[in-house]
């Protein structure tokens, strides 16, 4: 029988993002694993997203403890954003049946949510998942003046701001200016041992000549420079003949076209590239870092990547730009190298020196879980939203 102590320690938690399951993204999976473990707790989790496949259900659904609403979304986008017409009264609605209010930033509706935050009198805690970067253009110039403005609207009125770590807050134009306001967590990492028996078929299926395999799991969009991987194999090649690159993730995205601006580079490496799309549940994301000699990370631009974490647990080093942010998990672990940003030639000679020393660039799972723990990053949201739940 529940108790009244038990109504007063669980907490009402209203999540606000953009998309949520199933959209395979960094930030997507790091909301869905909190919220699902904070039901798990015991606590009301409520997320409010938006229906961005009309395949998708309806209003509401409850996914692994979570109560999630899906807004109808008008055929009109703006970027990566989409409008949804009821969102403000949704949101005030159900703002006033809960605690708290944990945001997920960036999102069109950041300057909304900080109105709808005053109105109903909920504290904002929000977790900035990466200062805004869109391809260069006009129109995309003006949504990012715009969307700073917004963010900062919501920043001043935000009880906590949340970010992945202290290098990072430190280098973003967004978070700088709030330091006083910030807690660190690190992202939620949940990783499965992988299957070595399918690993190695999966090895033998992309690599069947038995060379090296480097591995590349994330969106192919402008700020994650799959091309600096491409332009990297020229140096690779001359120290591994047979290499071959798998890219797991989404490769066609509607807002971006940089599959076809590379298409020249995809064309002179066709034979050594294999594009796997997105790969479904976390066993076979465990199965392809397993495959994997090296996984590369080669952004312009990275608040964590949460991918690399993943991968150190399945025992594949990882080959990373050096980006504020981003660098943490190899300076934390010493399970990689860090390349200069931009430059294709130092990624390629980091990925050849990790190709040719494995084991030295290896740690055991427990060091990685330990040094990014599931448990305790859960752990410390939970206490921020208690902080600031309303009494």
């Amino acid at each position: 029988m529940e108790t009244r102590n038990d109504r007063q320690d669980r907490l009402r938690i209203l999540v606000s993002l953009l998309y949520y399951h199933p959209h395979p993204t960094g930030l997507t999976i790091h909301v869905q694993r909190v919220a699902e473990e904070l039901a798990r707790r015991g606590h009301e989790v409520t997320v409010l997203t938006a229906r961005y496949d009309a395949s998708l259900p309806r209003d509401e659904q409850m996914l692994n403890g979570v109560r999630v609403v899906r807004l109808r979304t008008l055929p009109l986008a703006i970027s990566r954003g989409m409008l949804m017409p009821a969102w403000p009264w949704a949101a005030l609605a159900l703002a006033l049946r809960h605690d708290v209010i944990w945001a997920n930033l960036p999102m069109l509706e950041t300057a909304a949510l900080a109105l709808v935050s005053r109105l109903a009198g909920r504290a904002i805690v929000a977790t900035h998942h990466g200062d805004l970067i869109l391809p260069q253009a006009p129109l995309n110039r003006l949504i990012g003046a715009l969307m700073y403005r917004f963010y900062t609207l919501l920043a001043r009125r935000a009880a906590q701001l949340v970010a992945y770590s202290d290098d990072y807050a430190a280098h973003s134009r967004w978070l700088a200016p709030y330091r006083e306001k910030i807690s660190v967590i690190s992202p939620p990492v949940s990783m499965p041992a992988p299957d070595r028996k399918a690993a190695t078929r999966l090895r033998s299926r992309w690599a069947p000549e038995g060379g090296p395999l480097i591995g590349f799991a994330g969106r192919f969009v402008e700020e994650k420079r799959p091309d600096l991987l491409l332009r990297a194999l020229e140096v690779v090649v001359e120290a591994f003949p047979q290499v071959r690159v798998v890219f797991a993730g989404q490769h066609e995205v509607a807002y971006e076209h940089t599959l076809e601006r590379h298409a020249a580079l995809l064309k002179r490496w066709r034979g050594r590239i294999r594009f796997l799309g997105v790969l479904r549940g976390m066993q076979a994301m465990a199965n392809f870092y397993a495959a994997c000699d090296v996984l590369a990370l080669t952004s312009d631009s990275e608040c964590f990547a949460l991918v690399q974490v993943e991968s150190m647990l399945c025992g594949t080093p990882v080959v990373m730009t050096d980006t504020p942010g981003g660098r943490v998990p190899v300076r934390v672990t010493g399970m990689g190298r860090l390349a200069p940003v931009g430059d294709w030639r130092a990624i390629g000679e980091a990925l050849v020196a990790v190709l040719q020393e494995p084991e030295r660039y290896r740690r055991p799972r427990q060091a990685i879980g330990q040094a990014f723990c599931f448990q305790e990053t859960v752990d410390r949201y939970e206490r921020l939203f208690r902080r600031h739940a309303r009494n």
